[in-house]
Order: C-alpha cells, then sequence, then structure tokens
C-alpha cells in the first residue's frame, strides 16, 4: 500500500543530515565544518518534520489501520477529515501561561499546528470511518470495499 506513504522532495533528502553531509564530502574529510554537522544537529532539516506527528500504517485483509502518535495532545485538538479520496490528519493549538510573583509578571503563549495528508487506496471504503483517542494515540480504521469500483473503459480505434 505505497499510496499511503509521504514522500519527501529530492533535494530536502539529498542535503539531510542521514546523507553525510552537504553534498557528501564537500569539505575537508573530517567533516568539521560540513553545515549538515554544525552544532551537533542536522542543519538543512525542515524545522516542520520535527513536530509532525510519527504516524504507523498497516493493512489488515479486510481494513487498513492508521496510528497517529499525538502524546500531550486532547480529542479536541485534533480533526480528521476525509475528501476526493486523501485522509488528511490536522492540528492547531494554542497555549497560553500567566504568573505573577512579587513584583513581576511572566506571560509566554506558544502555537503549534500540523497537518498530515495521505492518499487512500482505491479499495479503502472512505465511508467506513472510524476514529478512536485513547492514551496519546488517535488510531483510524478503514475498511476495504468488497467490491472494486468498475471503471467504464472503452476501446479506442488507432486512426
Amino acid at each position: 500500500m505505497t499510496t499511503l506513504i509521504k514522500r519527501r522532495p529530492l533535494v530536502s533528502r539529498f542535503l539531510d543530515d542521514d546523507t553525510g553531509g552537504f553534498p557528501g564530502n564537500f569539505f575537508a574529510d573530517d567533516n568539521f565544518l560540513s553545515p549538515a554537522r554544525m552544532f551537533n544537529t542536522p542543519f538543512w532539516r525542515d524545522r516542520e518534520e520535527m513536530t509532525i506527528p510519527a504516524v504507523n500504517i498497516k493493512e489488515q485483509n479486510d481494513h487498513f489501520e492508521v496510528e497517529l502518535a499525538a502524546p500531550g495532545y486532547k480529542k479536541d485538538d485534533l480533526q480528521v477529515h476525509v475528501e476526493d479520496g486523501m485522509l488528511t490528519i490536522s492540528s492547531e493549538r494554542e497555549q497560553e501561561s500567566d504568573e505573577e510573583k512579587e513584583g513581576y509578571s511572566r506571560k509566554e503563549f506558544s502555537y503549534s499546528s500540523f497537518r498530515r495528508s495521505f492518499a487512500l487506496p482505491e479499495n479503502a471504503d472512505a465511508d467506513s470511518l472510524k476514529a478512536k483517542f485513547a492514551d496519546g494515540v488517535l488510531k483510524l480504521t478503514i475498511h476495504k470495499r468488497k467490491e472494486m469500483p468498475k471503471k467504464n473503459g472503452r476501446k479506442v480505434k488507432i486512426d
């Protein structure tokens, strides 16, 4: 079921830390100044990639299971949407805290969001989608259609 796997652009994979630096051994053999190795963290990796929750996708005999790891999220923070063969899981949340003590006050807020989209296979029945959230894991179940939708074909005459 390869249609449910998110593919990264070639440029992103080329400049990724996992490929051994920018690009290859661009700098000296010790890679001391390699941009991808500076500060002991991936330099070219997208910030968005680091905050997107991990997803497991399993194909069973009669259904598909999608599990999204969302620790710290609440059920109301997550949205699941299916349209035109695309499954989208997203979240937008804002956190705010106020603290006042002995002559000072501190106000902090943060905003985080993510969106994951997957193309559903042709044999997935989007109408059967069920979602359950427990212990920081969103679990989706999508049943398979018993019969594949028929595609109208025609013979084309060659001139």
